[in-house]
């Protein structure tokens, strides 16, 4: 099984394929070689996905550099420890780097290929289910900061994404379920993704959960296919989030601040996320912009797939507050907010009174 029918188009000449199928890391460098030159290839991966497929990457010309996992160094350090091994291996332009791993190694090695020399081609092969639907697709290569999270960064595009859907199996429940969140995302947006495309993500979703949870492979080849070609819709209309990319951060408003407040050590980004859901359609219910019968659907789906939908902790809403107004979607000391504004549709607001947007944390 192997699906290539995804192609992001954001800007003509960086155009690249997203593969979707099975046991491609099998062949992870023929495939490659379509879509870059390079002599030498640097892998960066992590503790916990290096013994899993580091060998089937293994080859003459290819080197490793394996991190700590997790949130928590996704920073200017870790970043380093990158660049001071393409260094040592002298990487030159013609080589490229490859992102193997989840949404934490593909925004650090996209930017230190960004980086580096300029920018050198580099290739994502995510390993988790977040990664495969969103992190790895579009281009936001990032590392976090102590005033926020992915302040530091650029738009990278990959020469390709290369999805093997085995890789699922080796994610625990709490992993999947991090991919999840941001899979449920998609629904609540599909209409404002793309007009003139109707992939019924939101019914997919609804009548095919016990199929997804057990992760059968058509199911969920099928699933992961959508939500790229509803990233790709919107990546196509603003490449570098100029207006209507930011629909894709519905949710993570809430979310980066949770995040921050616990200093990623409390919730995944996709538990941050469908919290952060949960708050926007609370919100958006309190200043009317959906009615209650989509309201609890909404809600029934999170809760259908057993999604974290509120925190673990009581948090200070002026503490929470604040730090919204340091994140990065912050414009004209506006706080922008993605919101629910009828079925699968939202809208850009930055104009919401404080007290609407603290009374529920």
């Amino acid at each position: 099984m192997l699906r290539t029918d995804v192609v992001i188009n954001a800007v003509k000449e960086r155009s690249y394929p997203i593969f979707i199928g099975e046991n491609l890391s099998d062949n992870i460098y023929e495939l490659m070689s379509k879509y870059t030159k390079a002599n030498k290839f640097l892998v960066v991966t992590n503790e916990t996905v290096y013994p899993l497929y580091g060998e089937k990457l293994k080859k003459n010309n290819t080197e490793f550099v394996i991190l700590p996992d997790g949130e928590i160094y996704k920073n200017i350090d870790t970043l380093n420890r990158i660049l001071d091994r393409a260094f040592s291996l002298k990487l030159e332009r013609k080589d490229a780097i490859v992102a193997l791993g989840g949404g934490v190694i593909g925004d650090m090695a996209g930017f230190a290929a960004s980086i580096y020399q300029r920018g050198i081609d580099y290739i994502q092969v995510p390993t988790t289910l977040l990664s495969q639907v969103d992190s790895s697709v579009g281009g936001k290569v990032a590392v976090n900061h102590i005033c926020g999270k992915n302040m530091i960064g650029a738009f990278y595009q990959p020469k390709a994404v290369i999805s093997d859907i085995n890789t699922l199996y080796t994610l625990d429940d709490r992993q999947y379920k991090t991919g999840l969140s941001e899979v449920l995302k998609y629904a609540f947006i599909e209409k404002s993704c793309c007009a003139d495309e109707n992939y019924n993500l939101f019914e997919f979703l609804e009548c095919k959960h016990n199929e997804i949870l057990r992760k059968e492979k058509d199911t969920v080849s099928e699933l992961i296919m959508i939500c790229c070609k509803l990233k790709s819709a919107v990546v196509n209309q603003d490449e570098k989030e100029k207006g209507k990319r930011a629909i894709l951060n519905f949710g993570h408003t809430y979310a980066h601040a949770f995040e921050k407040i616990t200093d990623y050590n409390t919730y995944t980004h996709g538990e941050a996320v469908s919290i952060g859901m949960k708050k926007i359609f609370d919100l958006a219910k309190r200043l009317n912009k959906i009615d209650n019968a989509y309201y609890e659907r909404c809600i029934n789906l999170l809760k259908t797939y057993n999604l974290q939908i509120e925190t673990k902790d009581k948090y200070n809403p002026e503490e929470v507050y604040e730090i919204m107004t340091s994140d990065k979607k912050v414009a004209d000391k506006k706080i922008n907010f993605v919101l629910p504004c009828s079925e699968k549709e939202v809208e850009i607001r930055n104009n919401i009174d404080k007290k609407y947007v603290t009374e529920g944390i």
